[in-house]
């Protein structure tokens, strides 16, 4: 049942062959084997059995509230949650709790979801690996699998070494490693530049990044204003469908939504994709991607062109400047973004009282790690008067040239966009964290971020195990609003593929008392 779509357990509620809580016990079992993931910061063990309880009871009254009444999810720990902790990964917000829900947890919740608890991510969503907060890195659940195992890991390792696991990927690394994991039916993430694709390729699951405005930002603990979207994480792209239904739509609350009604869809199954238009950016044999990831990449073209679509070779001439463009804006939204804790209101408040000026420094100081400090100053410099026009302002005119590459290669035609995700496979977190966070940032976001300049829609769809068997995923790059189509798309391409399902197999941990001989749920 843990590996049912949503759209299969909520019939199963329905007819009574599960019972919420019977769910709700099974994935609270499974986070609690699978700690050594890291995939959770905070678990609402208490929370999540009495909305359980709650969802049994209309169930039995034949009054479920929608189709994720008593359906296990989980949050990304930056959206406020009413009640429970909300800590961005951060020493800054550690004991923080939210008066409020953000919309799209309100939503999830007024349609009966069960809330399992926050998941992990990089301090304030600031990286590509999970491995930036202060509550330790994520740990990617096929660095467990048999399929990885086999192929990649000594004979000799009778233990779990820190050279044989790898990267969940970021920023929303715990909510995709949770999802890939069977701990939960799907989580929320959030995605700026990547950060729900790219921990999506590599944990092997679906991730949705809607266009910028479609599902409200309120309650989202901001990072880049203009490029934040919520971001949906499931094992499957109908999954990501039904969610997208749920959320999606205008909020007073969030001026940048979109003020036409959002009508729900159920995606049909595609037969004939004659009629499609494919593109192929040719900028997107970005330097550095893996043999392995271009292989591939040709192969799903061959894919849509043998089934009988058009497939073309486009240009998106600017795309080459569009990290760097990335960067500035990003870091001078930062800067703005992380004024408002200054350690008065709310969050980490030193204990230095010598002036107001030597608190704020010092809150700052003691709240940020050096990842978050490092974009602020970045972000302040590129937004000094005497900079102001030669970075920020000359930033946003390249984003409008990179907007329209995009404007007009749908408008010659195209339908659909087909790009890798990520580079190569999940890198070894010994390999990862030799590089600094800016540096991977640059490297891990180079295939995804310009969705987010231009605000369009765009889908990773886990494709493949490498050599070494871990995940693989490719990414589709729609219309604005035109998610149904993408998504469609997405399905016909998930269902030609046949991504294998993860063996989870026993794990040994001695090396922290905090993992001591757990052992993860078998999925063979």
């Amino acid at each position: 049942m843990l590996r049912a779509s949503l759209r299969q357990v909520s019939a199963a509620l329905k007819e009574g062959r599960v019972t919420p809580t019977e769910l709700c016990q099974r994935c609270l079992a499974l986070i609690k084997s699978t700690k050594f993931l890291n995939a959770y910061i905070t678990v609402t063990e208490e929370t999540a059995l009495k909305q359980a309880e709650e969802s049994e009871e209309r169930y039995k009254r034949g009054q479920p509230l929608g189709i994720l009444d008593g359906i296990p999810i989980a949050v990304k720990d930056n959206f406020n949650t009413a009640g429970i902790e909300t800590t961005c990964a951060s020493n800054m917000l550690k004991g923080y709790i939210s008066p409020y829900n953000a919309t799209v947890v309100q939503k999830l919740l007024d349609q009966g979801a069960v809330l399992l608890g926050k998941t992990n991510l990089d301090e304030f969503a600031m990286g590509s690996g999970s491995t930036d907060g202060v509550f330790g890195p994520v740990r990617n659940p096929w660095s467990y699998s048999k399929q990885y195992k086999e192929k990649s890991v000594p004979k000799s390792h009778s233990e779990d070494k820190e050279s044989d696991w790898v990267i969940s990927g970021g920023s929303s690394g715990g909510s995709a490693a949770a999802v890939s994991s069977f701990t939960c039916f799907a989580a929320l993430g959030s995605d700026t530049g990547g950060s729900t694709r790219n921990p999506a390729a590599h944990c092997g699951v679906v991730g949705l990044k809607p266009t910028y405005g479609l599902i409200s930002r309120h309650g989202l603990i901001p990072l880049v204003n203009s490029m934040d979207v919520p971001g949906i994480l499931t094992r499957c792209v109908d999954d990501a469908a039904v969610l997208l239904g749920l959320l999606a739509g205008h909020d007073p609350k969030d001026s940048t939504t979109i003020q036409d009604d959002f009508k729900p869809f159920e995606l049909p199954n595609l037969t004939d994709v004659s009629k499609l238009s494919i593109g192929i950016p040719k900028e997107y044999h970005a330097p550095g991607l893996s043999s392995e990831i271009l292989a591939l990449w040709s192969k799903a073209a061959d894919l849509f062109k043998n089934a009988g679509a058009k497939v073309v070779e486009v240009s998106l001439p600017h795309t080459r400047y569009s990290i760097v463009c990335y960067h500035v804006l990003c870091t001078a939204e930062v800067a703005s973004n992380m004024a408002r804790f200054d350690g008065l209101e709310y969050g980490h408040r030193s204990d230095v009282k010598d002036s107001t000026e030597s608190m704020y420094a010092a809150t700052r100081r003691e709240g940020f790690n050096d990842v978050v400090r490092g974009r602020i100053l970045s972000g302040n410099y590129f937004l000094l008067k005497q900079n102001y026009e030669k970075y920020f302002v000359k930033a946003q005119k390249v984003r409008r040239l990179i907007a329209n590459d995009f404007a007009k290669v749908f408008r010659s035609g195209v339908d659909i966009l087909l790009t890798p995700t990520t580079l190569s496979d999940a890198a070894p977190y010994m390999e990862f964290i030799q590089e600094d966070n800016r540096t991977r940032s640059a490297q891990d976001d180079i295939l995804t971020q310009a969705a987010n300049m231009a605000g369009l829609p765009a889908i990773n769809v886990p494709t493949a195990l490498s050599e070494r068997g871990l995940p693989v995923g490719l990414q589709f790059i729609g219309r604005s609003f035109q998610e149904k189509q993408l998504l469609t798309v997405a399905k016909w391409f998930e269902k030609q593929v046949q991504f294998p399902v993860i063996q989870l197999e026993e794990v040994k941990r001695h090396d922290n008392g905090d993992f001591q001989h757990q052992k993860s749920a078998s999925f063979s």
